[in-house]
């Protein structure tokens, strides 16, 4: 065995928690071996999520603010779409970032090895090379960092290119002038936004009653409103009983919650319902490590395993499935195997829904308030009273608190509007600290900005909100 104080670990899955994990145990001085299928870590968030989505995503708001410019006096011109060079510009947004992991790798001196690992036991890993060649490793520790793939629905598995899931949707080989999304969750609406903006005629399809179930309603209604405009249609409560490729088109019919059955055709059809984790890795049977009935691996709070040499981050251990989820868990993973007393235990870890207006919300919501039966007061502040949402036009927005009413702490913040992704930042060090409605209204924001929301939906607890009249209740 290696010295305890500097031990031998490798890192099975290069994405935000393998790769994240792997440097942080170079910087504490461990031997790191990095072990992944692509050229460069990455993984999915990088080549095939997160990243290029979000570049896309930029593209569309670019598009949908010219657009939008005709309500200030300023017109352009319909967009002309290069596929080609949007592809170019995503492609190398790609390889910038993940060309820059390599290199950390290899200033922080991690072998990183592109290939297949296999378990052959609790300490060892055989690695089959995509260059060629096998390689067998000896460890002390190991960290499982396999992440998630799309969610396949065998009954639309019909193996027609016309059917893709949100990888294929990233390649844009081209713009259909009829596409289905299937499921209404984040990923299903930022990719079908992408496609609308672009020109396709969008529709999606959610067996809920709701778009991104889970997510508070009034958070979600501005966003729905906005979207019934852009897309073609909105399903709800509607399911998807057959998907049949023609040759030409995609024939699918739908079934209502009332029984009544439709048949529509599209171009292409996005399957989004959701990601399966990564846990069926080769040889795990090998060792003492538990996969739960929702096919995760079973880990404690210190995301050691049931083997104890073996610990697993990131979207193969649970929800939610988010790369900012998986690095913590990463970091946590290497603090526990350096000896220390660790522990991942986050108050708020923030999801954000990146379509047009955002949505982010950390720490409790007022949807599991309500399942949970538990008392909170619920403050909101509109941004139509917000003189910044006004000069931007996007007055739609909204920030609530849901605070703790004998104790006034904030134990949860909710935003939709442009920019919400960067504000719900302040939303989850309020909650991490223990801030009470108090500390936010005190804190001075600057004006006019929308992150200002913030502090006067602290004033509407006390009743003291300068642009809105909200005397509190007595």
């Amino acid at each position: 065995m290696a010295d305890q104080k500097t031990p031998n670990i490798a890192v099975i899955g290069g994405g935000p928690g393998g790769y994240a994990a792997a440097f942080l145990a170079a910087d504490l001085g461990m031997t790191v071996t990095l072990i992944d299928m692509e050229l460069n870590p990455g993984g999915v968030c990088l080549y095939r999520g997160c990243i290029p989505s979000k570049a896309l995503l930029h593209v569309a708001k670019l598009i949908e603010e010219a657009k939008h410019s005709t309500n200030w006096g300023v017109t352009y011109d319909a967009p002309k779409i290069d596929l080609e060079r949007l592809r170019t510009f995503k492609e190398g947004v790609v390889k910038k970032l993940t060309g820059g992991l390599g290199q950390l790798s290899k200033q922080r001196k991690v072998t990183y090895i592109q290939g297949k690992a296999t378990l052959v036991d609790s300490c060892t890993v055989k690695v089959e090379k995509t260059a060629g060649g096998e390689e067998t490793l000896h460890f002390d520790k190991l960290i499982l960092a396999t992440g998630s793939r799309p969610a396949v629905i065998p009954a639309f598995n019909i193996g027609s290119p016309r059917v893709m899931d949100s990888t294929g949707a990233l390649n844009l080989e081209d713009i259909p002038k009829r596409l289905l999304v299937v499921g209404g969750g984040y990923i299903g609406l930022e990719l079908g936004s992408v496609y609308a903006a672009i020109g396709s005629k969008v529709s999606v399809v959610e067996m809920t009653a709701g778009l991104l179930p889970g997510a508070d309603r009034d958070l979600v209604a501005p966003l729905h409103k906005r979207l019934t405009g852009i897309f073609e249609a909105i399903m709800l409560n509607t399911t998807v009983i057959s998907i049949a490729d023609t040759g030409s088109a995609v024939k699918v019919k739908f079934k209502t919650q009332d029984g009544k059955e439709e048949e529509q055709t599209y171009d292409r059809v996005l399957v989004s319902v959701g990601r399966k984790p990564n846990s069926q890795i080769p040889g795990l049977d090998k060792t003492r490590v538990k996969v739960n009935q929702k096919g995760f691996l079973q880990v404690n709070p210190s995301l050691m395993t049931d083997d104890p040499f073996i610990y697993a981050i990131g979207d193969v251990v649970g929800e939610p499935m988010l790369a900012h989820k998986a690095s913590h868990e990463g970091l946590v993973a290497v603090e526990s195997i350096a000896g220390h007393k660790v522990a991942f235990e986050p108050q708020a870890i923030p999801a954000v829904v990146f379509t047009d207006p955002e949505i982010a919300w950390a720490g409790l919501t007022e949807t599991q308030a309500q399942n949970e039966g538990r008392e909170v007061t619920v403050t909101k502040f509109p941004w139509a009273a917000s003189g910044r949402a006004v000069t931007i036009d996007r007055t739609e927005g909204l920030t609530k608190l849901i605070i703790d009413p004998q104790t006034e702490r904030v134990l949860g913040v909710g935003i939709c509007g442009p920019g919400a992704g960067e504000m719900i930042a302040e939303g989850v060090v309020a909650i991490e600290m223990g801030a009470l409605a108090g500390d936010i209204k005190l804190s001075i924001h600057p004006h006019p900005t929308l992150s200002e929301t913030i502090m006067e939906a602290a004033e509407v607890f006390y009743g003291q909100s300068t642009h809105i009249y909200r005397p509190k209740r007595k």
